[in-house]
């Protein structure tokens, strides 16, 4: 499970995503509630949402482009640099009783930017430093670091928000990124895995673009991830909703259901971690089982009952997460992979730009329920629609077969005409 951690360089940079993943979390959650405090608005958190991931809506693929051209470790230095002086400036402001919504809507934009080059870096940065043989082992724990991260920064963000204010799990995130920085320079250069880095020339997102086209064991998936980012994982605006107007349980609620969600995460991180390869048919499953258990909290009529479908929600989310991402990374040339994974990133969580104000408002207008009950119909059917999509491209057939009374739903290899012509 914790193979590649033996790596010196990637238990660097492991060691110095869990304080910073920490911090980020902290921030993600003071965030919302600042912004639903300002303004008691679910649309307003809808739109800081959108405003963060709208960079890499407009700009990720260019970001791919520079990522397959630019060394990564050095481009890292500078994007962790440049969120870390975004989380301290973000401090600033609120400690000092300054804070406008506008600047929250600023930071996000200006964390957002970074991203564009940040996340497709690190996520490309990962094989560079474990090797092809330890990809889907490093994978797998850099979303479990995530996870671990998510269950322990929004309770201690709950903590201070309600203790001491949200200014200082700004402060906390802005100085938590000394950790990644200095793990990045600590690391030994002659032990990463040289990946070539393409040559600076014209139409190189075209080629990207026709390169993933080309593919449907890639293309679908990116489709998939990019219905369920921009429908299914609008948790900020949902929760916070659910626990003010519905539960109205407060910022202890919020933290508690997002803690309890990451708490799924990790356990289907770990589990990830374990499993061998990333198959199709995981991911599939993985989606519509995700989307239909929103289906099923967004109708729960108790507190506790919704708090606790927060585990098995967050156990498909990153199942559907680390599945697809692990398989697109697998599948890819490496001298593609900087542009493929910008084009799953801006998909997966550009996205949301898209989503999180339709849902804001739909949450505004009609409630919490009937926003949350969307986002997961929209998920459950992209997955069943994609999966048959899957099936086809790989020459396979939906069979259903009774055994003890039971009906028995698998994929089978399609029957070709030439073996249902009869013998001459």
């Amino acid at each position: 499970m914790f193979s590649s951690l033996k790596i010196r360089n990637y238990r660097l940079f492991f060691v110095g995503q869990v304080v910073s993943n920490t911090g980020t979390w902290m921030q993600r959650i003071a965030q919302d509630w600042l912004v639903l405090s300002l303004t008691g608005s679910s649309a307003a958190v809808g739109i800081t949402t959108a405003l963060q991931f709208l960079p890499m809506l407009l700009f990720g693929l260019y970001g791919g482009v520079l990522v397959d051209r630019l060394p990564k470790r050095p481009a890292l230095l500078v994007t962790q640099t440049a969120m870390a002086l975004t989380g301290l400036a973000l401090a600033a402001l609120t400690l000092t009783g300054q804070v406008q919504v506008w600047h929250v809507y600023v930071a996000a934009f200006a964390v957002g930017l970074a991203t564009v080059v940040d996340n497709p870096a690190r996520q490309s940065f990962v094989s560079e430093m474990v090797g092809p043989g330890q990809l889907q082992n490093a994978v797998s724990l850099n979303s479990a670091n995530f996870q671990s991260a998510r269950l322990v920064g929004p309770a201690v963000a709950g903590l201070l928000i309600t203790g001491v204010g949200t200014g200082w799990a700004f402060l906390f995130n802005g100085l938590s990124f000394v950790a990644p920085v200095a793990g990045l320079l600590l690391m030994r250069s002659r032990e990463l895995h040289a990946v070539q880095r393409a040559p600076r020339g014209k139409g190189q997102l075209r080629e990207g673009l026709r390169y993933v086209a080309g593919r449907p064991d890639l293309i679908w998936p990116i489709v998939l991830v990019g219905f369920i980012g921009t429908f299914g994982f609008n948790f900020p605006v949902w929760l916070t909703a659910f626990a003010d107007d519905v539960y109205h349980a407060g910022a202890g609620g919020y933290s508690l259901f997002n803690t309890l969600m990451a708490v799924g995460s990790l356990v289907g991180a770990l589990l990830a971690a374990r499993r061998g390869t990333a198959r199709l048919r995981v991911l599939v499953a993985g989606a519509a089982a995700f989307g239909t258990l929103e289906v099923v909290a967004a109708l729960a009529p108790s507190y506790w009952l919704f708090a606790v479908l927060m585990v098995p929600i967050g156990i498909c989310g990153l199942t559907v997460n680390v599945t697809a991402n692990t398989a697109v990374q697998m599948a890819t040339d490496p001298a593609m992979r900087g542009r493929v994974m910008a084009l799953f990133m801006m998909v997966f969580v550009g996205g949301t730009p898209l989503g999180a104000p339709v849902v804001g408002w739909i949450t505004d207008a009609y409630g919490p329920r009937i926003g949350f009950v969307l986002g997961g119909v929209v998920s459950a059917a992209s997955a069943v629609t994609i999966g048959l999509l899957l099936a086809r491209a790989g020459g396979l057939r939906l069979a259903v077969a009774w055994r003890r009374g039971h009906p028995h739903v698998r994929f089978v290899p399609r029957e070709r005409r030439e073996d249902l012509a009869p013998a001459a």
